[in-house]
């Protein structure tokens, strides 16, 4: 048995794996985790005692055969979690994502299952992240690319939107910008602002270069078509 902390770090490990394909720092680890970098270092050599990780001073850190299975349980967790309170409990989705992270911790595979049998085993969480299924494969995303590398004219559908910040997640669905909404890029400018214009809303909303860039789309058409 791991405690909650434990897989907390293994599932950390798994997302920064996963943005550089690289091992990760203790110290990226450390401004993730939001604690002090010899915490993180006593916590990776007790997790390669177990062959959760493969850790080298100076290097860094990375799952294992062993590891990764587990990050991979509960991420499946915390998205059917997610996805269970918004569609089944009406919670609002910049809600959801500490619920999830509390409970992710507490429930079975088998729990994990009956709930993804419950919703017809969505594909994604509400935030457009993809569901590990029961035997733990991932889809890889539609896209790389985001907002703020597509072009003025250019129609996407949104894929996915960062779900650690709620303010951030209130002020996308108030304006109706949400995974499958498509949006038209109208404006782009040299201080780093994207203007969209999503279908069926009468309003352009306008994010900052760095809120566009967290956000994935897949193009649809492009602004010379």
């Amino acid at each position: 048995m791991l405690s909650a902390i434990m897989e907390d770090y293994l599932k950390a490990i798994y997302y920064l794996q996963g943005e550089t394909d690289e091992r990760v720092r203790t110290s990226t680890l450390a401004e993730h985790m939001g604690v002090e970098q010899p915490s993180v270092t006593s916590m990776v050599k007790k997790l390669a005692k177990r062959d959760f990780v493969h850790y080298e001073p100076y290097k860094g850190v990375v799952l294992t055969d062993t590891g990764i299975p587990v990050a991979l349980e509960i991420i499946r967790h915390h998205r059917l979690i997610e996805r269970y309170l918004t569609e089944r409990l009406e919670y609002d989705w910049a809600e959801v994502h500490d619920e999830a992270d509390r409970l992710e911790h507490h429930i079975s595979n088998q729990f994990a299952d009956r709930i993804a049998e419950q919703l017809g085993n969505p594909a994604v969480d509400p935030h457009g992240d993809p569901i590990p299924t029961a035997d733990l494969d991932v889809s890889p995303p539609q896209s790389g690319e985001t907002l703020a590398d597509q072009q003025v004219g250019d129609k996407v559908r949104i894929e996915r939107v960062p779900d650690n910040d709620p303010d951030l997640l209130r002020y996308l669905s108030e304006h109706g910008i949400t995974p499958t909404t498509v949006v038209e890029i109208v404006e782009t400018t040299s201080f780093g602002m994207v203007t969209l214009d999503p279908d069926g809303t009468d309003e352009r909303v306008a994010l900052p270069e760095e809120v566009a860039r967290s956000i994935t789309a897949q193009t649809l058409t492009g602004a010379s078509n």
